[in-house]
C-alpha cells in the first residue's frame, strides 16, 4: 500500500485526484502500476486501477491476471470492479473506502456478486487513514 500512495502522488502534477494502484504478481513483484490520469489524458476511463491492470496486462502478455493482486489507495467504483473480476485478478487490497461510490462493499459490491463468474478476494481498509489523509488534502486545497 506504501508503494501505492507514492504512485498516487504522481497524479497532483497533472490536477488529477491522487489515486495510486499496483498489480503483484503470485511472487509479489510489482508487474503495472498506475495512477488517476483522467485530467491530463481527458479521459473518462484513464482510473488508476484500470491503468494498472493494462499495464500488467501487457507484462504478462494476457488480460487473465490470474494469481495477481491489485492493491489501490481507494475503494474502487463500478467501473474498476467490474475490470478487476474481467481481469480476473485473485485479490484486491484497498485503502480508504468510499461511501459515495464505492463499489466493493460501500455502495454495492461488484466483485462479490454470485452472479459473476469470478469474484477475487477482498482486504479492505489497509492503511485506511494514511489513504484517506492524501484524498482529504487534495479536496481540502482545491476547494479553498
Amino acid at each position: 500500500m506504501r508503494l501505492a500512495l507514492a504512485v498516487a502522488e504522481r497524479a497532483l502534477p497533472g490536477g488529477d485526484v491522487p489515486i495510486g494502484a499496483v498489480v503483484l504478481d503470485a511472487d509479489g513483484t510489482v508487474i503495472g502500476e498506475g495512477f488517476n490520469r483522467r485530467e491530463l489524458d481527458a479521459d473518462p476511463t484513464a482510473h488508476a486501477e484500470v491503468l494498472a491492470l493494462r499495464a500488467a496486462a501487457v507484462e504478462v502478455g494476457q488480460w487473465r491476471l490470474e494469481g495477481c493482486t491489485l492493491v489501490v489507495t481507494l475503494e474502487p467504483c463500478t467501473m474498476c470492479a467490474g475490470a478487476l473480476v474481467l481481469s480476473r485478478v485473485d485479490r484486491v487490497v484497498f485503502g480508504a473506502f468510499d461511501p459515495k461510490a464505492g463499489a466493493v462493499g460501500s455502495l454495492w459490491d461488484v466483485v462479490r456478486d454470485p452472479r459473476l463468474n469470478h469474484r477475487p478476494e477482498v482486504v479492505a481498509g489497509v492503511l485506511a487513514e494514511d489513504c484517506g489523509r492524501v484524498l482529504r488534502e487534495f479536496f481540502e486545497g482545491h476547494r479553498g
